[in-house]
């Protein structure tokens, strides 16, 4: 969604690289050109006056007129400042001190508000907690279905004594779910109310009513983030028709140009607290503002992909992968291992998306974009048309058995031979990390291209020229280096000033305190 807005961003602190200081011409065109950016991502008027005079004031002041490196602190006050305009640190859930904590959904048909209370339930499941979905859109054919279908594709409990299509009281629902979740124990009520195509007195009114029936610790509005400036709009609206504690942006995978996530926060002084970036129920998290941030700004987001591998990789599976890399020059680990790993990856979502949390990927999407999500599958048909001795030991795997394989997989014969050499290259590789080598090729490091032999062949080389062989010609070399010292001494002392004046010669008092 912000490829545009980075793109820009990039291109212009680019311009930056190489200055010693900074001149007021710079901080001009710089905070020209982020004004443009902005815009163009169709962030609010507003929001681009007040980011653009924040960045201004701060560049003329000493943080950067003092830095090494102005154009780094630069980009660190931009990032900071939009950090800042997407709503400053994370906002958490609030719990009510009594279960149940009653959660209401408020916004427009069509924002998402259903499948995002499955997501919402999915979420607070994996939290430990035991949510309930209440049905109290009833007036949108067929949304108490739609609800019923995500909730249990979720796995959560859901409230829906009434058919829906008209038919049915929200508000007695909505009353009436407060009690049946504290009968089945559910710890959160989440209660998802029906949209409208516009902002009109009913919504206002309906949406009102069930607010004052369940007095819920969270009324979160559920905005497009596809929908650009007439988000902030609607917001506004529903804060001052029924207000609203915290924002949750859907759709934020989507290709519109994202001002309405940069803006919504600072025009409401309500933070955004979750986000949803996906079709799937996973593809929902909590909305931490520094981490787009840095999204923005191209420097990736390694803590979100930090969280995932935790939640998808088990400690004691890595610790045995680890030790069978380690053992025997990682002859332990097999194609088996190989494919459970990739398998493992896959579970953490689009490989695409995996890459683009590394910083530096901006500059790459177009091949990121590219990545053919079944090459993965691909392999994994690979592998399963060997048989267990062959996924044990890759090397029996000769000519008729790749014949073989490749028939049974579906590909040509060049694909089973390029996955098995790329699996001892890579085995290679990561037994080395393993062993405690670390990459491949960094210098001046164990098992790394550039260890002790290769350091010992450089300080060699870097002893200079060797004595002759011959006595004669060695005692003539020792004789002119012998004459060379002497006109030295003679000419000067270690100062290169003449060798009377250096017994007296004093350092200045300011590098005294340097010397021993």
């Amino acid at each position: 969604m912000f490829d545009t807005l980075s793109d820009r961003l990039a291109a212009t602190f680019k311009n930056l690289r190489g200055k010693g200081r900074l001149s007021e011409a710079d901080i001009d065109a710089t905070a020209r050109e982020i004004r443009i950016a902005l815009l163009e991502a169709d962030v609010a008027l507003p929001v681009v006056r007040s980011f653009i005079a924040n960045v201004k004031e701060r560049a003329r002041g000493v943080e950067v007129s003092q830095a090494l490196n102005p154009a780094q602190q630069m980009i660190k006050i931009v990032n900071e400042e939009l950090v800042g305009i997407l709503g400053g640190e994370t906002r958490r859930l609030r719990f009510a001190k009594t279960a149940p904590t009653v959660i209401m959904l408020a916004g427009l048909q069509g924002a998402g508000k259903t499948t995002l209370a499955g997501k919402l339930g999915l979420w607070l499941k994996g939290q430990g907690h035991s949510p309930l979905l209440v049905a109290c859109d009833l007036q949108r054919p067929n949304a108490v279905n739609q609800l019923s279908v995500v909730a249990d594709r979720a796995g959560v409990a859901v409230y829906a004594p009434e058919p829906g299509n008209g038919v049915g009281d929200p508000v007695k629902v909505a009353k009436d779910s407060i009690e049946f979740a504290k009968a089945k124990v559910h710890d959160i009520v989440i209660v998802d109310t029906a949209g409208r195509l516009g902002i009109d007195e009913e919504l206002m009114r309906q949406a009102a009513d069930i607010r004052d029936a369940v007095s819920p610790d969270e009324i979160l509005f559920v905005v497009d983030a596809m929908i650009g400036q007439d988000a902030v709009n609607t917001a506004e609206a529903f804060r001052d028709g029924v207000g609203f504690d915290g924002v949750v942006l859907s759709k934020l995978d989507g290709d519109a140009r994202g001002g309405a996530a940069l803006s919504i926060a600072h025009v409401t002084g309500k933070q955004i607290m979750f986000a949803s970036n996906g079709e799937k129920l996973e593809d929902f998290d909590a909305f931490h503002p520094d981490r787009m941030a840095s999204r923005i700004l191209d420097m990736g987001d390694l803590l979100t992909l930090i969280e995932q591998a935790e939640k998808t990789f088990s400690q004691e599976e890595a610790a045995k992968m680890a030790s069978k890399l380690a053992s025997s020059k990682g002859k332990d680990f097999t194609l088996d291992d190989f494919l459970a790993q990739m398998e493992q990856v896959r579970k953490m979502g689009s490989i695409s998306k995996l890459l683009g949390m590394l910083p530096g990927m901006g500059q790459i999407k177009d091949q990121i974009s590219n990545i053919d999500e079944r090459d993965v599958d691909r392999t994994a048909a690979i592998i399963k048309s060997m048989t267990p001795h062959e996924r044990a030991e890759p090397t029996v795997i000769n000519g008729s058995r790749r014949a073989r394989i490749a028939k049974g997989s579906g590909v040509e014969v060049s694909a089973v031979k390029n996955l098995v050499e790329r699996f001892f290259e890579a085995r290679k590789m990561m037994s080395k990390m393993a062993q405690g080598g670390g990459m491949p090729g960094m210098p001046g490091m164990p098992g790394m291209g550039g260890g002790p032999g290769r350091q010992k062949k450089q300080i060699k080389q870097a002893k200079g020229k060797r004595k002759s062989g011959n006595p004669m010609k060695r005692k003539a070399e020792e004789q002119a280096a012998a004459a060379r010292r002497e006109q030295a001494a003679a000419q000067g002392g270690a100062f290169g000033l003449p060798a009377q004046e250096d017994k007296n010669f004093e350092l200045p008092d300011e590098f005294k305190k340097f010397m021993g």
